[in-house]
């Protein structure tokens, strides 16, 4: 009899609301800041942290905007890099999209041109301050070296293993230089499977091209007042990480090909020393050792607030 008495069917509880609000956010500390290849931080430590609200417009589109902040070194003794970014990633399969624009700001800088002059080599007079302020190299930095650039990415995921990603960004005037800069890079990235304890580990590689035009007179040489050409320069990385939670060690190797003398002409490094160094735009012969090999080691802490804080 008890049998065939119908079961009261029990309601399944009604699905979590969907929420498509979502912060990101952590922070890092490292023996030296790079970024493609040349050091921030004059090859000294440096810090890090971001805040990055997102919206989830579905689960293949995201809608993102950010500010990070990262301690440096510059040769306009700037007193940090601030950036303020935002974008739109959508997803297609295997394949996810970024794009965006990326505003790096330096304040607190102080022009250094010095050595007499008040005028550059073209002839355009330089305010009190540039005047006043010298490097003791006579390399020269302007007080402000704020651009932005906007860029596109490709990541295509082959499986839970491997992913390989493309990277585009252009600036037209790069690190207020006076001078376009278009930097593009390859990225392969293998994850290994999790140990038992939880402990990730992972192998990535970078290799890029920054491309660079040519500078405004503030950063002209006597041959080429008007401003002179940078030099354009590969780029490279190799690394491996191992992640625990929220938690992500990164050891990595970075390089470039570019010349002592040469990457003085671009980084103005107050630092540079030398009279050997001699290229066409870098007469002085001062050599800066900003571009070279170095070795990174980075610690840092990255959480959301759905996945971390829930």
């Amino acid at each position: 009899m008890a049998a065939d008495m119908a079961v009261k069917a029990v309601k399944a509880p009604p699905p979590a609301p969907f929420d498509p609000w979502d912060v990101a956010f952590g922070a890092g500390i490292m023996n030296d800041y790079i970024f493609r290849g040349v050091t921030q931080s004059n090859h000294n430590a440096s810090v890090s942290a971001y805040f990055e609200p997102r919206y989830n417009v579905s689960k293949d589109l995201q809608l993102y905007v950010g500010v990070a902040g990262e301690s440096i070194s510059f040769p306009n003794r700037a007193a940090a890099e601030i950036d303020v970014y935002g974008g739109i990633r959508p997803t297609f399969g295997a394949f996810a999209f970024d794009f965006g624009v990326w505003g790096y700001l330096y304040p607190g800088g102080t022009c250094y041109y010095g050595g007499g002059a008040v005028t550059d080599f073209a002839g355009n007079p330089l305010s009190a301050d540039c005047i006043a302020n010298t490097l003791t190299n006579l390399n020269v930095a302007k007080k402000d070296a704020s651009f932005f650039e906007v860029y596109g990415k490709v990541t295509y995921t082959i499986n839970d293993n491997w992913a390989f990603t493309l990277n585009e960004y252009y600036s037209p005037n790069f690190l207020n230089l006076g001078a376009w800069g278009n930097y593009t890079s390859i990225i392969g990235k293998y994850t290994a499977p999790a140990f038992s304890n939880g402990v990730g580990m992972y192998v990535s590689g970078e290799f890029g091209r920054q491309w660079l035009g040519t500078s405004d007179s503030f950063y002209g040489v006597p041959a080429f007042p008007n401003g002179i050409k940078y030099a354009d320069y590969n780029t490279w990385n190799v690394g491996i990480g191992f992640t625990y939670k929220v938690f992500t060690l990164d050891l990595r190797y970075y390089d470039t090909d570019l010349s002592k003398g040469d990457c003085n002409a671009f980084t103005s490094d107050y630092t540079a020393r030398g009279t050997t160094n001699v290229t066409p735009i870098n007469p002085t012969g001062v050599g800066s050792n900003w571009c070279g090999a170095a070795g990174v080691a980075k610690l840092s802490v990255d959480l959301t607030a759905a996945s971390n804080l829930k």
